[in-house]
């Protein structure tokens, strides 16, 4: 009579060197740059923000399910790319194809594509569960940018899968833009991405004067 084995004992060692290997691919394919691997909740301070997103990766389910978007806005250094890439790495962490990019990445990228091969590389966001585009609003003001912008934006309006977008606009110049072109983009962007402002010091400002405390006692002392 034959008898299933036992399972072999090297066999959860296995998966989880298999789920290492799939996550590593999808960050390599998801962070376009090496220098977000780093910033994880690990690393955060506990701010507002970083608590909101530490909530939105645990109810990920839900939020894939309905669809719900961000836009986080606020000053210059406040850490809205720190507290977009904590959510993406820590769903990468669990399986969860993200793209973390940004427009100036998508332009230059769409710059040297013929019209079909720009159809397919905007639909190709589609297969990702979360589109992650920073700095909304620092990429060309250019005709042809404006329209590739709304197409990536309008692209994933119909794929009905969430996106969260960072930026240095304010609500109001979001709200009020000054052309028919942005007001577009943004109304689309405001109906799907629920706004969150970022506050906060600006963290490059006091990066940077712990740099130069840093070199006055490194050099200037005696």
């Amino acid at each position: 009579m034959n008898e299933s084995l036992p399972p072999r004992a090297d066999h959860g060692f296995f998966a989880e060197m298999n789920r290492r290997d799939r996550i590593c691919t999808l960050k390599a394919r998801g962070i376009q740059e090496k220098a977000l691997y780093g910033w994880t909740f690990a690393n955060a301070e506990d701010t507002p923000s970083i608590q909101m997103a530490r909530r939105y990766v645990s109810i990920w389910p839900e939020v894939k399910k309905n669809n719900l978007g961000l836009l986080l806005w606020g000053d210059v250094g406040t850490g809205k790319s720190y507290t977009a890439a904590c959510i993406a790495n820590a769903l990468l962490e669990t399986g969860a194809p993200v793209l973390m990019t940004n427009f100036s990445k998508i332009l230059n990228q769409l710059g040297s594509m013929y019209s079909e091969e720009r159809y397919q590389y905007i639909a190709s966001f589609s297969s990702f569960e979360l589109l992650i585009i920073d700095d909304l609003g620092i990429e060309r003001g250019t005709e042809y940018a404006v329209e590739q912008v709304y197409a990536v934006i309008d692209e994933r309006y119909k794929s009905k899968k969430p996106l969260i977008i960072t930026t240095n606009l304010t609500i109001r110049q979001i709200r009020n833009a000054t052309d028919v072109a942005h007001a577009r983009i943004y109304s689309r962007v405001l109906e799907m991405c629920t706004p969150v402002q970022v506050c906060g010091a600006d963290r490059r400002t006091a990066i940077g004067r712990d740099k130069q405390t840093l070199v006055k006692e490194l050099l200037c002392s005696e």
